[in-house]
Parts: C-alpha cells; structure tokens; sequence
C-alpha cells in the first residue's frame, strides 16, 4: 500500500528540497545586474562557436548541429550563452542550445518462420545515459529528459519524467535510457520533465531517418542542416519565473537556437542554406515553453509530409501554426531568384513584430549576398487546416463511428483558480514518489494512487476517447495537449465540429482551439503504465494542467521485470 513508499527518502522530503531551491534565486534578483555584466564578459569565452560576437552581422549559413548516435551519453551542465545577444547561465544538454541532434535511423530485422523469411521494420535501439553536472543553484539542480513522441513501449520506466515514472536524476547522479522506437520514424525531440527547467535551455532535436520513406520522391535534401527549431528564450531563469502570476513574457524568439531581443544587439541570425533547384524537407520542431508560431518563409509554399512522426497526405500552405511539443516536415522547393528571404516565426503573443530582425531567421540561396534580406510576407491564400490533414497510411479511428461511444469515454474540461490551472476541478500536483513506483509498490485502487483525483486508471485493449471542450476557464491558449505512450487519432480537430473517424490525422500533441472548439482524440490501451496528459505550455503543466493515465494495470508486471536496478536507487539518491 501507499504507506511502504515512506521507507524512501525520496518521498520524505524531495518536494522540500525543490521548494528550497527555488527560494535561493531571492538574491540572485539583487546581483543580476552585476551577474549580467560579468556574464557578458565571460560569454566571448564559453559561447559556442554559432553565436557569434553579439554585434557582428548576417552569418553565412549557420553550421549544422553537432549529432550524437542512439548509443551515447547526454550531459547535462550549466554554461553562460548568449543567443540573443544577452549572456544568461542556462541548463543545456552538451552545452549548446539547441542540444545536440539525436540521430536514429528505423533498422530492418529479417525473421524465419518454418523457413519462410519474413521482414519486419522495427524502430533504432536507443541506449542514453544522462549525467546531471549541473551547478547553479539559482536553478533546479536535479534534472531529468523526457523522450517527446518516443512510445516506450513495454518501457514506461525509460520515458523520462519525474514524478511520474521515475524520480529525478540528483546532481552528479546519471541514468540509462534503454528504449526501442518499435515501428516509429519522424520527428521527435527531447527535454527535461522536471518543473520548468526545459525553459532554462534542456531542449534538442531526435530525428528517426527512414530510408524506406513513402515521400522520398518529393525531397532532394533532408539532413541535418534541414532541422528548424522554434523556441522562446527567458532572461531570467524558470525559478524567477514560475513566481509570476499571470502569463510569463518571453524575451524573444529563436530560430535553430539565435534571434534578438528588442532593445538588445543586432545578434547574428541563423542562416538556412539552400542550393538553387533543389526540394528541401524541414523539420521544424516546436521546442517553445509558452508561446506558438506561425511559420512561413517568404515567397515560398510548403508541402507537409508529417506531422508528429506520423506521415501524411502531402498538403501545401504557405503558413503553419506550431504549438509547444508539434513537429511537421515540410518540403519546400527552392525555386525562386538566388536571393536572401525571410523566415520568419510570428507567436500568438500581443504586440510582435519583425522590425530589426526579430523573430525571423534567413533563408539564403547559394550564391546570394552575404546581407539581410529584402523579401515581403504574403500573401497568405494556402491556411493551414488541421482538419484537411490525414495519415498517409489511411488509418481509421479506432471503435464505433460516433462521438462518445467508445468503450471508455473521459470529458476533461480545463479550468483555472488562483493562478492554478484545474482539469475536472482537480489541479495536478507533482506525488512524492513516482506514479510507476506506486503501481508497482502495491496501489491497487485508482483512490489510492497520488495525486489524488488526478489519476485515471483505463483497462486493458479498450478504445478510449477523451474530449477537451474549450470553455475559455482556462487562460492561456491555445492550450497544446500532449499525450505520453500514444499516436492518437484527432476524431474532431479545433476549429471543426465535424468528426472524422474514416482517416483523422494521428499526432501526439494537439490544439485545443478556441472557445467553443471540443476536440476529440481516439486511442487504443495497448501500452502498459502511468502516461502523462498535460498543456505542453510548461508553465500551465507547472501550474497543475495535467493528469496521468494509469493503464492496464494488470500487465504492469511485465515493465516490472525489465525495470533496471539504477532505477530504484534514483529515488533514494535525489533526498
């Protein structure tokens, strides 16, 4: 029962130890404006090679991210950056921001069957040790990364989020992620899944390559200098800021880890090179905390191919709108004159603009000159509509045809009270020890699982829908819901009353619209453990927008036998 999880320390006290820490950052505000200088002196040192001297001008094309394999280690430490022209110490994976690309590519398996050969594809073997070198107490010094869109099958332990299916990875401690991506390619991408701590920097890219992809025809280049991140960057650091009441203001916008801050230096902007002729698939990657973009490059459509690691019919626009946690590949032709052009990353905050390069990275065609470029937005005439995407494969929604007739059927609505967000009138609140823990340690009644009210328990091989009716209770919007362990299928997208159970786009992470908007999502229960449901605004998830649901409880004995001994020592090591 419950009461066994009080011989771990961890659950004494762990909440205790966050709380203290984030009260340290109280002198910090006093000593910002000295950190600040003595930061901005320290950054022409420790700064990555990419980010330039913070007045120099346009760079020629930015050079790619550095790649780690499926197979490697993922440190995690504390350096000064300064990718806006402002010096900050942040929380980065491989010292730079964005982290490293993680590059996989789906391997195929060739079985016997009474002598017949089969062959099967099956997702890259995934083996990360995370080592926490982090320093700076004015912020989180425990850490842990979460693997987004990864499914974890058979592997809840591996998913990487604290509290809930493990305890948090203490300093100079380190865990082994042993996970297989099982009939999964895309787009992905990592973080930390611990309180704020993504927005302080632990934020990167993880690629699944295809080499059997059913678009290949429509792409000459996709590799690593095709990977477009979109993120918004924090002066201060996510202690300082989850003390705010209200929406938290970002300081500016970066495209693949550079932009400017108004007021601030004319900082070097990424450069995106592109070669005359020649059809790109980019991938850009919605790494943002808080707000959500419209994406466009100027005089140029985009035909999107995949949306969440799910491939799609192709479908061209020439906006789109990427909310924290969404991925979409899109191919883009570069047919036009050799000539520099914008691209630009407009978020759905008040009062934004592009003047003086913000919120904008460069396009640049081989052979163009080394300056900003001269290029005009718009005409927009190809919106973005999530209702006209569909999988490539053709794949129905699962169980009867008709809203609220699956087997299990789960109205959250969304709410707010005291700067706290509440779903069904119950706001998250992080347990003292991990949800697997407790399902493993004896809990055999949702009633028993913490946080109490928060935890949905679903049986074995069911249909589950869950609708989300935006009743405008929750401020913030739009909200992005992410699903751990699952694709599922968008039954009703925002924005559209009609349903689609013939062939919905599959995704793990979805808007939920304006007021008046009901989205509905479809998934099987085929994926043993506890699997978050939270707004992917981290500041929202920060503030309680989340539940976990606990599934088929009866096969959790099987995660249970290929659970590490590392994993039970995180929870009496991070006291």
């Amino acid at each position: 029962m419950l009461t066994s999880f009080r011989s771990y320390p961890a659950g004494r006290d762990l909440a205790l130890r966050l709380d203290a820490q984030s009260n340290r950052g109280h002198a910090f505000r006093h000593r910002r404006a000295h950190l600040h200088l003595l930061y901005t002196l320290l950054a022409s040192s420790f700064l990555a090679p990419s980010h330039g001297a913070p007045d120099s001008g346009p760079l020629l094309p930015s050079p790619p991210p550095f790649t780690l394999p499926p197979v490697t280690q993922l440190s995690i430490f504390n350096k000064v950056i300064a990718p806006d022209g402002f010096a900050r110490s942040a929380t980065l994976a491989g010292g730079v921001f964005p982290g490293p690309l993680i590059k996989a590519q789906k391997v195929r398996a060739n079985i016997f069957i009474h002598v017949v050969m089969f062959s099967i594809s099956k997702g890259d073997l995934f083996s990360i040790s995370v080592l926490n070198q982090l320093q700076d107490e004015n912020m989180p010094l425990l850490t842990s990364v979460h693997w987004h869109g990864i499914h974890q099958l058979k592997t809840n332990w591996a998913d990487g989020v604290a509290f809930i299916t493990q305890c948090p990875i203490p300093q100079y401690g380190s865990f082994l992620h042993q996970f297989s991506a099982l009939n999964q390619t895309g787009t992905y991408w990592y973080h930390s899944h611990l309180l704020t701590q993504y927005c302080d920097g632990l934020r990167g890219p993880l690629v699944i390559y295809d080499p059997e992809d059913p678009h290949r025809g429509l792409y000459d280049v996709d590799d690593e200098t095709t990977i477009i991140t979109l993120s918004d960057w924090y002066h201060d650091p996510s202690t300082q800021l989850n003390k705010i009441t209200g929406r938290v203001i970002y300081d500016s916008t970066l495209i693949n880890g550079l932009g400017r801050h108004p007021g601030g230096p004319k900082s070097p902007l990424a450069v995106i090179g592109v070669e005359q002729g020649l059809r790109y698939r980019f991938r850009v990657i919605g790494l943002s905390c808080d707000p959500s973009y419209n994406f466009t490059i100027d005089g140029h459509n985009m035909t999107i191919i995949e949306a969440d690691g799910v491939e799609t019919v192709p479908v061209t626009v020439d906006s789109l709108p990427v909310l924290p946690g969404q991925r979409y590949s899109v191919v883009v032709h570069a047919d036009k004159p050799v000539a520099n052009y914008w691209v630009r990353a407009l978020s759905t905050f008040p009062n934004q603009t592009f003047a003086g390069g913000l919120n904008q990275a460069i396009l640049r065609y081989n052979g163009a000159p080394n300056e900003d470029p001269t290029s005009s937005s718009g005409p927009f005439v190809l919106p973005f509509d999530e209702a006209m995407l569909a999988s490539f494969g053709s794949i129905p929604a699962p169980g009867f045809p008709q809203i609220g007739f699956a087997d299990v059927n789960l109205n959250l609505v969304a709410g707010s009270v005291k700067d706290r967000f509440t779903l069904n009138n119950v706001s998250f609140q992080n347990p003292p020890i991990s949800v697997l823990l407790q399902m493993l340690s004896g809990a055999r009644h949702p009633a028993e699982l913490l946080p109490k009210g928060s935890v949905y328990e679903l049986p074995p091989n069911k249909v589950v829908e869950i609708t989300l009716p935006n009743t405008g209770a929750a401020p913030g919007g739009p909200h992005p819901i992410h699903l751990h362990g699952h694709n599922f299928a968008v039954v009703r997208v925002a924005g559209n009353s009609t349903p689609n159970f013939v062939n919905p786009i599959w995704r793990d992470t979805v808007s939920m619209g304006d007021v008046g908007d009901n989205v509905a999502i479809r998934f099987v229960t085929d994926n043993p453990g506890p699997w978050f449901l939270h707004c992917h605004i981290d500041f929202h998830l920060n503030k309680g927008f989340a539940v976990v649901m606990a599934e088929t409880r009866d096969e959790i004995p099987d995660i249970y036998a290929n659970i590490p001994a590392a994993w039970y020592e995180l929870c009496s090591t991070s006291d």
